[in-house]
């Protein structure tokens, strides 16, 4: 690096954390770390720093966390650092022009996709419900819209069978860090050429919410499957028995077929658990009852009889 770049850093969750890690360690001066303010998290509502707040704390570098980032006492408070540059990783919020055009060389921003695909908040989900092979991440230049600025650079990420949400996530977010580096120094020194973004190729990754992890039998098992990996660990993948709510954490589709009705328990080993879906039969590897524990399917079996003919919707 030639010349260190004064950063105003604005992100909040553990996918935010490596970016600024590593602003810090390439020698950057972070002048302030914008997060969301402290939340109640968990059933006893206690209330809980993001996980931005504990890095910057740790780094030494002062925090600020603003009700409201559309007020002139905030920007003038942004104007005061005279930022050279805003870096923006899952934030949160999506920020006003005042802010965007406040550094001299923009806002820098690191999306878990390869944009145009997958704009929006939860882009490492719906890349695994879609059953993609690859993803991956991109540096762009923020406009007013929703992940729609010109970018910078991109890198590649494959996606691995057994990935989750979560695994998958702990990948992109290091390999944003590493792009978000690279971007900066191309950005200071004039090397890199902002691309405007194709808008026809554009696809949307709305936000998920808990409802929509109830697992729809009539898919084919092998969409059901990668629907699965999306949704672990939140908002969780899940089906009834009865009234009973079940998580399912893993599973996998058999080379096998079926004409029973999608959800029903088919016949097979003691210690597997078979479902009949719209194509095929899924096997599940991995669940948790309403008052237990992530359990294996054999374990699982032993304390919870679900016999063949049993429907689970």
């Amino acid at each position: 690096m030639k010349k260190p770049l004064d950063i105003i850093f604005m992100g909040t969750p553990a996918f935010a954390v490596p970016s600024l890690e590593a602003l810090a360690a390439a020698g950057h001066r972070v002048l302030a770390a914008v997060t969301q303010p402290d939340r109640p998290v968990g059933r006893g509502r206690q209330l809980t720093p993001p996980p931005v707040k504990h890095s910057a704390q740790r780094l030494g570098i002062p925090v600020l966390q603003p009700e409201k980032i559309r007020t002139e006492a905030f920007a003038r408070e942004m104007a005061a650092l005279a930022p050279d540059v805003l870096v923006v990783v899952a934030f949160g919020r999506i920020l006003p022009a005042a802010l965007l055009n406040l550094p001299r060389l923009g806002a820098v921003n690191i999306h878990g996709s390869l944009l145009p695909r997958y704009r929006g908040p939860a882009p490492i989900q719906w890349a695994l419900i879609n059953g993609d092979a690859v993803t991956g991440v991109t540096a762009m230049l923020m406009d007013e819209g929703l992940d729609t600025g010109p970018t910078l650079c991109a890198r590649e990420v494959a996606i691995r069978p057994e990935d989750t949400s979560a695994t998958l996530h702990d990948r992109l977010s290091m390999a944003g860090a590493e792009l978000l580096i690279t971007a900066l120094e191309g950005l200071a020194s004039g090397t890199l050429t902002p691309l405007v973004q194709d808008d026809r190729q554009a696809t949307y990754a709305p936000l998920l919410a808990k409802k929509d992890g109830r697992i729809a039998w009539q898919k084919p098992a092998r969409e059901l499957a990668c629907f699965i990996r999306g949704m672990t660990p939140w908002p969780g993948a899940y089906t009834f028995h009865g009234d009973r709510r079940l998580k399912i954490f893993r599973a996998q589709p058999l080379a096998a077929a079926t004409d029973e009705t999608p959800g029903r328990v088919l016949p097979g080993f003691e210690d597997e658990l078979r479902v009949a879906t719209g194509d095929g039969v899924l096997s599940i590897l991995e669940i948790q009852g309403e008052s237990g524990k992530r359990l294996a399917i054999r374990d699982f079996l032993r304390g919870h009889h679900l016999p063949p003919g049993t429907l689970l919707a």
